[in-house]
């Protein structure tokens, strides 16, 4: 007879000390729940819980339900328990994901109280969800009209979500991939929802749906970190005692394969511009691959082909000059069957059927000929270093687990076996040390001799976007017209039900009832990082005694004061081009497989800030190197030759970056409007965030575009530009050399850095002058998508304001309460939220994939009044409190807190100022949110506004105002 432990029966036990746990996988005896149990001693607690949810159609049932079963539940029936928590947890992870076959409720915290309060909302969420009628209006769709005399519409989360998606062409070349590999199985169908489908999912299918797969006999459930093992098994026994057992979800099928590849023509929504900007991908379904030692070897295999600028897929796309960059392209591996793409963007239509010919016969010759053994050892050393730094950043470790085990637990596999790869690493290594044709094999027999293959073609029309406006409005209309008055008089009467739903408080009684954390468990004071500071050749060394398990984190920030403002763009190229055209000793790809082999990777970022007290730019350039100590010769050596002796003269190369670039900015234009939105709101307030734009906004567009011309019209201008920038750079005065590792290996590692810092040029950057004449006029940015991005901010401290910590509280409720009701459940959009920069003095309101435009304006410039008439209560209050204090104490793992204090030591963040803050943010009060009103009327009365949407509705925009009140500039 098993044994059975609070209702759970232990089908294994073992160390898995690839993740430096225990783990235990346990069978509810009474519902066949599973459980993964991974006990080790880490802080950041994790929990998932996740249900195989196979669609059926493209209405968006797997999607809209995992946004409606947040929307309120049993225990806790209040509106939205999702974004209440988030007000007022310390949680480091809270969010739900969708994925094609599968749905996933995770949620991390450091605070152990605050960890099991979140368990206990979501669990009673996905078991015992309201699932009102109400709520699939909100979150999925439904019919919208104020007055007869308006046309009908369309309003929901979802439906405008997906409206933004099915804009973006990259996430339409996804789409399109996946459903036509394997068209016959739940993956034919897009589980996110078309938005021309969306409207025929009805409430009781919503409901049947929840009913049939959100049972614990269709659950998988995983715990992380150091709480109490017993009491995870006690408490989930409490919640899944209450089930009778069912049948799981059937297993996934398998696609029945393709006697001969097929090619797919399909179109996305472009601007007039980009007539002739195809995307071309070839696609292979590689089939299952749950056996360790295969999936591994496909991971390096797609590192080897298209994992660097080096690689040799990649370099033959990119050299054919077919396209301007890749697609999407590498291994797929989270679903059922696993696939691979490679494929080009920014091709003309006519030129597709030459780079599906040359992918194919690239992969010929490299199943022939074999890789380069520097390739190979770098993909695998690049693979091997990931999986033992098991860094995720801000992403929980326990939760990256959970994807990682879902991906052969959601199918029966073994999830033991998905965080395991000591075995597999092993086999592989030694069948390449032994020069087993391994890779070789995989060529041939999962791609070449493989006729499940699609070619796609994405080709652009500007048609596509009112084509689909045209069918959304014709059923409308239709759906109209067959309408009588007294359902019109009903479309009407829940219109304005839904909206006062929306904006009526939840009473205060309901949101009692959410548990929470008092002021009392907070800790009082900050967070500190240990930081010894020091000289070395002018240089400033900042070091970080950290445990790192053996890897030594390295920063070289250079100051980019130094610049003129009219080479402050090229700062957007650099990084690339002094890690990807090669040195004096080889060429790039020779470089980059040195990296590869040699180090676990060295990235380059830019840092720009302003300080805190004098309001000073802080703008940095910094190249960031890590590797194990035993590596760490190798990275300085590396460090050394790309600082000193890169190659920039390479004329094919460069223009290759910038249209890399180009293509990737282009491309991220709708998935990523807000964040567009935001750099070019901020760039008239302050020299750092003009920088920001100028590197990494429209200006940077802008700018590469017109250095692609150039580059081949006058080429010794721009190489000319390329060393002047390099030359300003690299000195070794005014650097900041920031250094993370434990003390006794950093004892071991100081003279080689000192010789390093000393071998650089002298002098230092002589700061020059990027003030410019601020641009507060409004902005339009047209790009062709079917919603918007809104934003308006302003500078508070250039209005006369001056910080006050109690101003985080009001933000976070800002963002959680009031623009979540009126902009995202009232308006529609998929996100809305406030930000505000302490240092630089910033704050920007704005929103995400939004069906309006002016209302959106509307709720911005009403804040003020709102929290003039909107007395917050002392619960609600301490809820804002708990989520900044959350914000102010992040998880980070060690290179990032080495970073975070490099940047606070750069920027005057002293542990002094950073307790002011913390205190003020702990002493607020409901009058404190009172007293924000008047920095908000400033806001709306002096604000700047930024707009990006389509062309039309930034004209209509401009019409209702009466005349140009936006300056419309075409983006693309």
């Amino acid at each position: 007879m098993p044994v059975i432990t609070h209702g759970f029966e232990l089908l294994r036990e073992q160390p898995i000390p690839e993740i430096n746990s225990l783990a235990r996988l346990y069978r509810h005896a009474k519902t066949g729940a599973q459980l993964l149990s991974l006990i080790n001693d880490d802080e950041n607690k994790a929990f998932g819980i996740a249900f195989v949810t196979p669609p059926y159609d493209s209405t968006g049932l797997p999607h809209i339900l995992e946004h409606s079963v947040l929307c309120g539940s049993r225990k806790y029936p209040l509106k939205e328990p999702f974004i209440e928590l988030a007000k007022g947890s310390l949680n480091t992870f809270l969010n739900a994901f969708t994925y094609p076959d599968r749905t996933v409720y995770p949620v991390a915290s450091q605070n152990l109280k605050d960890f099991y309060n979140l368990i206990d909302v979501y669990l009673d969420a996905v078991f015992y969800p309201n699932l009102t009628r109400w709520t699939l209006m909100q979150e999925g769709w439904h019919y919208e009209l104020e007055d007869k005399s308006q046309p009908l519409q369309f309003r929901g989360v979802v439906f405008n979500e997906m409206k933004g998606a099915y804009s973006s062409p990259e996430n339409v070349l996804g789409r399109v991939i996946q459903q036509t590999l394997m068209p016959d199985t739940p993956y034919g169908v897009d589980s996110g929802g078309d938005p021309l489908v969306i409207p025929n999912l009805t409430h009781e299918a919503l409901r049947a749906f929840h009913a049939r797969y959100y049972h614990p006999s269709n659950a998988r459930i995983l715990f992380y970190g150091d709480d109490d093992p017993e009491e995870r098994l006690r408490y989930m026994n409490e919640w899944l005692g209450a089930f009778e057992p069912a049948e799981p979800a059937p297993p996934l099928p398998l696609q029945p394969r393709f006697n001969t590849p097929r090619t797919i023509t399909e179109r996305y929504e472009t601007s007039e511009d980009a007539k002739d900007k195809a995307y071309v991908s070839v696609n292979w379904l590689l089939g299952d691959i749950s056996d360790p030692e295969l999936a591994l070897t496909l991971s390096v295999l797609s590192h080897m082909l298209v994992g660097t600028p080096a690689s040799p897929l990649r370099k033959a796309l990119i050299d054919s000059g077919l396209g301007e960059n890749l697609t999407p392209s590498g291994l797929e591996d989270e679903l059922r069957e696993a696939s691979f793409s490679a494929g080009l963007k920014g091709v003309n239509p006519a030129d597709a059927d030459k780079v599906e010919a040359l992918i194919l016969d690239t992969l010929r010759r490299l199943a022939e000929e074999g890789f380069d053994p520097d390739q190979v050892e770098a993909s695998l050393n690049t693979i091997e270093f990931r999986l033992r730094e098991a860094n995720f950043g801000s992403f929980p470790r326990g939760i990256a687990y959970l994807v990682a085990a879902l991906r052969l637990w959601t199918y029966g596999g073994d999830p033991f076996e998905a965080l395991s790869f000591e075995a597999a690493l092993s086999a592989l290594k030694r069948k390449t040390a032994q020069g087993q044709a391994v890779f070789k094999d995989l060529l041939r027999r999962l791609f070449l001799e493989n006729p499940h293959r699609t070619t796609v073609i994405l080709l652009p029309d500007p048609a596509v976007r009112t084509e689909r406006e045209a069918a959304e409005r014709a059923r409308l209309d239709a759906a109209r017209a067959a309408m009588t008055d007294d359902e019109l008089e009903r479309i009407i009467e829940e219109t304005r039900t839904l909206q006062q739903m929306q904006l009526t408080p939840d009473p205060p009684e309901l949101l009692a009832r959410l548990p929470s954390l008092k002021i009392s468990d907070l800790d009082p004071k900050v967070r500190t990082i240990p930081t010894e500071i020091s000289e070395s050749s002018g240089a400033t060394v900042l070091y970080h005694d950290l445990f790192t398990n053996g890897i030594v984190y390295l920063d070289l920030a250079f100051d980019l004061r130094a610049l003129l403002p009219q080479d402050v763009p090229y700062v957007g190229l650099i990084g690339r081009a002094l890690l990807q055209m090669g040195t004096d000793k080889e060429d790039f790809v020779k470089l980059l497989q040195r990296i590869g082999r040699k180090t676990g990777g060295i990235s380059h970022a830019v840092l720009n800030t302003v300080s805190r007290s004098a309001r000073q730019p802080i703008s940095r350039f910094v190249l960031r190197g890590k590797g194990t100590v035993t590596q760490f010769d190798d990275l300085l050596d590396i460090l050394r030759d790309v600082l000193l002796t890169a190659k920039l003269d390479n004329r094919e190369r460069l223009k290759q970056i910038v249209l890399e670039n180009k293509a990737s900015l282009e491309s991220a234009l709708v998935p990523s409007g807000h964040a567009f939105v935001a750099t070019r709101l901020r760039a008239a307030f302050n020299p750092s965030d003009w920088m920001n734009e100028q590197i990494g906004g429209v200006s940077q567009l802008f700018f590469l575009r017109a250095l692609a011309e150039q580059i081949d019209k006058d080429w010794e201008s721009v190489l000319a530009k390329l060393n002047s920038v390099r030359q300003a750079l690299v000195k070794r005065g005014g650097l900041v050399v920031n250094v993370t590792l434990d003390a006794k290996n950093w004892e071991a590692l100081q003279p080689r850095l000192h010789d390093f810092v000393a071998a650089l040029p002298e002098g230092a950057p002589q700061p020059t002058d990027w003030l410019t004449a601020p641009n507060l006029a409004g902005e339009g940015l047209a790009i062709p998508a079917q919603v918007n991005y809104v934003g308006k901010g302003a500078d508070l401290y250039a209005l006369g304001f001056t910080l006050d910590g109690r101003w985080l509280p009001v933000q976070n409720w800002l963002r959680t309460a009031y623009l979540w009701e009126r902009v995202r459940m009232q308006g529609g959009a998929y996100g809305s939220f406030c930000t505000f920069d302490s240092r630089s003095g910033a704050f920007a309101f704005l929103s995400y994939r939004d069906p309006n435009l002016l209302d959106t304006l509307k709720v911005y410039d009403e804040a003020a009044e709102h929290l003039r008439t909107h007395w917050l209560d002392e619960q609600e209050v301490t809820r804002t409190i708990i989520g900044v204090i959350g914000d102010l104490d992040e998880y980070m793992l060690p290179d990032a807190k080495g970073y975070t204090a490099m940047v606070r030591w750069l920027t005057g963040d002293t542990d002094e100022v950073r307790q002011k803050l913390r205190d003020e943010v702990l002493a607020t009060t409901p009058q404190d949110f009172v007293r924000f009103a008047e920095v908000l009327s400033a806001v709306r009365d002096h604000g700047r506004v930024v707009v990006m949407g389509s062309a039309s509705a930034l004209e209509q925009a401009n019409l209702a105002r009466g005349g140009e009140w936006l300056n419309v500039m075409r983006v693309m």
